[in-house]
């Protein structure tokens, strides 16, 4: 069955946990405190946070207080962002892979079913942004849910 790896889990952590951060209203958060509260090797969170960097959803601060944060509320921050970032293109078979060439591509039967499925599955992780998992953590937890903060809207 499919799964998602040791690197997209901890990644959707590391992303977690900086949300959580995010909405108590601290700015930048360091590898060392995450791995130390997500219990993760701060050398494998060294890893992972340079996909995240790069495509754009999390920043790094320098100077006192800093380390690493969101680019954006974690509402505009979706799952299906930060699995492509660590994971690459999450496609079931490799024949859904953009460019893909397989010569039974067009008579395959299985190529439709794997299509939807890897469909649905995206669809889904688009749906689910970092906000969700912030109220699904609080609950667990039992801490209060805060709303983000939205951006404000004047220009």
């Amino acid at each position: 069955m499919f799964r998602i790896s040791t690197k997209g889990r901890y990644g959707a952590r590391l992303m977690l946990n900086l949300a959580l951060h995010y909405q108590d209203g601290q700015k930048a958060r360091s590898l060392k405190e995450v791995a130390e509260e997500e219990a993760i090797s701060i050398r494998y969170l060294e890893q992972i946070i340079i996909p995240l960097r790069v495509h754009r959803l999390v920043k790094s601060l320098r100077g006192a207080g800093g380390g690493y944060a969101l680019t954006r509320n974690p509402a505009a921050i979706s799952l299906s962002q930060v699995l492509l970032a660590v994971e690459g293109n999450c496609c079931l078979t490799d024949c859904l892979e953009e460019g893909a060439q397989c010569p039974r591509m067009s008579s395959c039967a299985a190529y439709e079913i794997w299509k939807e499925a890897t469909r649905i599955m995206k669809e889904y992780f688009d749906s689910v942004s970092l906000e969700d998992l912030v109220i699904i953590a609080r609950k667990k937890s039992k801490r209060p849910v805060k709303a983000a903060r939205r951006p404000s809207q004047s220009k």
